[in-house]
């Protein structure tokens, strides 16, 4: 039997608050299948889509946070909004996600949920390079390698990639899910989807277009 060429695509920012919100679901989906899951960074506010963290973009975020908590279960550190002055800048936390990819592959979907937990839930400022070492511990990487890799152009260069590459394949917000059979991509999920509906969605589709390979695809978790 021939094993399907499949990848499920996740286009997400590491300070996206719907991201965050679909967490839980994205680390159920890389548990449940057999096949790569990539993760492409999007750019939410990176560099010159940066903002500056006024009170009416206070007043938009606390909206969306509450939003997002009321839907998804996922709990946020509001001491966050008593910041004053703050640039809302996507870019570092998105070149530290590409450059753990770039390292350390297979801690990348790891790394990014820590990313997302550590600047939601516990307030952290991950736009800050002084934060990284600490966010560093327990991942298979040199500390100052990584930190010297994601300030260098190439890093850079790479994630900005990223962000065309998530405009190429449709992912005009975020989080968007894709699969990638062979040469071709379908939609699977455009915002926030539960676990359960997600995964009825992918394994329906598995069982239709690869039934023979489906209980190697889909694991029991």
């Amino acid at each position: 039997m021939e094993t399907p060429d499949l990848e499920l695509i996740y286009v997400g920012d590491p300070m996206c608050s719907w991201c965050w919100g679909f967490a839980p679901a994205m680390e159920a989906v890389v548990k449940r299948y057999s096949f790569p899951v990539s993760i492409v960074v999007g750019g939410l506010r990176p560099g010159p889509a940066a903002e500056l963290m006024d009170a009416e973009m206070k007043r938009y975020l606390a909206h969306h946070w509450h939003q997002v908590e009321e839907t998804t279960g996922q709990g946020f550190d509001h001491e966050f909004f008593q910041r004053d002055g703050w640039t809302y800048d996507t870019e570092l936390p998105c070149i530290a996600t590409v450059t753990m990819r770039t390292l350390a592959p297979d801690a990348v979907h790891a790394f990014y949920a820590k990313l997302q937990r550590a600047f939601y839930a516990s307030n952290v400022d991950i736009t800050d390079v002084a934060v990284y070492p600490q966010l560093l511990e327990e991942t298979p990487v040199d500390a100052d390698l990584f930190i010297e890799e994601m300030q260098s152009s190439d890093m850079r260069k790479a994630t900005y990639a990223d962000f065309s590459r998530a405009r190429s394949l449709g992912a005009n917000g975020f989080p968007t899910l894709l699969l990638r059979d062979g040469l071709d991509h379908y939609m699977v999920a455009r915002g926030y989807v539960p676990f359960d509906q997600l995964d009825g969605a992918l394994t329906g589709w598995i069982e239709s277009h690869h039934p023979t390979a489906a209980d190697s695809l889909v694991v029991t978790i």
